[in-house]
């Protein structure tokens, strides 16, 4: 017949391997442990380490020692900055992915995907970008001293809007 002779050992090997993947699949479900002491050297190293993002097993992982000092003016400004990189960073892997799809403006249709395109944009599409890139930079800003507020959170661009998080009108 057209049977085919696995050897014995592989169907056994094939079992234990199944039967690792479910015993190690079922430690998902076992309860766990307590919280992490908040007594350890990483916690104890550092004023910041209570914010958010300082977590087990690196605590508030700052290897140049940029806020060292304990400055929370300094610390808030480089929270600020690096939640503006990253929501950039995002746009930019946005752009990349949509470009990389084929998907173009009208008359960019001959402009290559990826990184090729940077030597092939003409002029007045730097021109745009470069004012599309300062409209941005202008509105996408805090602009609590304008407005009077103070933002609920680095990165709170809502700038006064009666708009609650939720989605809800504010009181």
């Amino acid at each position: 017949s057209n049977r085919i002779n696995v050897p014995k050992t592989l169907n056994n090997m094939k079992s234990v391997a199944v039967f690792a993947a479910l015993c190690s699949s079922a430690v998902a479900f076992a309860p766990a442990k307590g919280p992490a002491s908040p007594s350890s050297a990483l916690h104890a190293a550092s004023p910041f380490a209570d914010e958010i993002g300082a977590q087990v097993p690196l605590g508030f992982w700052d290897p140049l020692g940029i806020c060292a000092d304990g400055d929370r003016e300094n610390f808030d400004r480089l929270r600020y900055v690096e939640i503006k990189h990253g929501r950039v960073a995002m746009l930019a892997v946005v752009g990349y992915l949509t470009t990389y799809a084929g998907v173009r403006f009208p008359g960019a249709e001959d402009i290559p995907a990826g990184f090729a395109a940077w030597g092939a944009l003409p002029l007045n599409v730097w021109v745009q970008m470069f004012f599309t890139w300062s409209a941005m930079e202008m509105i996408n800003r805090d602009a609590s001293e304008v407005h009077g507020y103070k933002p609920e959170f680095p990165g709170d661009f809502r700038n006064g809007s009666k708009i609650n998080l939720d989605g809800k009108e504010k009181p």
